[in-house]
């Protein structure tokens, strides 16, 4: 009677195993798509909130008197470079920051086929974009 209680039980866990990996199969492609989703979109938004911030930061560096978009486009590509961004695209607006100057406008333009951590086809068609229009620091004339 003991032998025949440890057969059974025996085939009962081979038919655990065999369940456990079907259950796998079904499951593992399904957390590994959600997984790899994760990591794409918080890559996403740190591109996101890095473009923000280089507008930003840039334009704050434009708006000061004696400031040239060169400079601005300087302190935005310094930015976007902390995270490795490709293919990025920064425009100051005006081009020639003057005395006369009384808004300063830094856009910035990322695409995320070029940017994307594990797969661009997801994101290929996303283009990452952020402008930051600020008042200069000029003497009312």
């Amino acid at each position: 009677m003991i032998r025949h209680f440890t057969i059974h039980t025996a085939r009962r866990t081979a038919l655990r195993r065999g369940g456990v990996v079907v259950e796998f199969a079904l499951t593992a492609p399904v957390f590994f798509i959600f997984l790899l989703s994760a990591f794409e979109f918080g890559w996403l938004n740190v591109i996101r909130h890095t473009a923000d911030n280089a507008a930003y930061e840039a334009a704050r560096n434009a708006m000061v008197p004696g400031a040239t978009s060169a400079e601005a486009l300087a302190r935005a590509n310094e930015i976007l470079k902390i995270v490795g961004t490709r293919a990025a695209s920064v425009t100051v607006s005006p081009e020639t920051i003057d005395v006369d100057t009384r808004e300063v406008t830094v856009t910035v333009d990322v695409p995320m086929d070029r940017n994307s951590l594990i797969l661009p086809r997801f994101t290929k068609k996303t283009m990452i974009h952020s402008s930051s229009t600020l008042r200069t620091e000029r003497a009312e004339n």
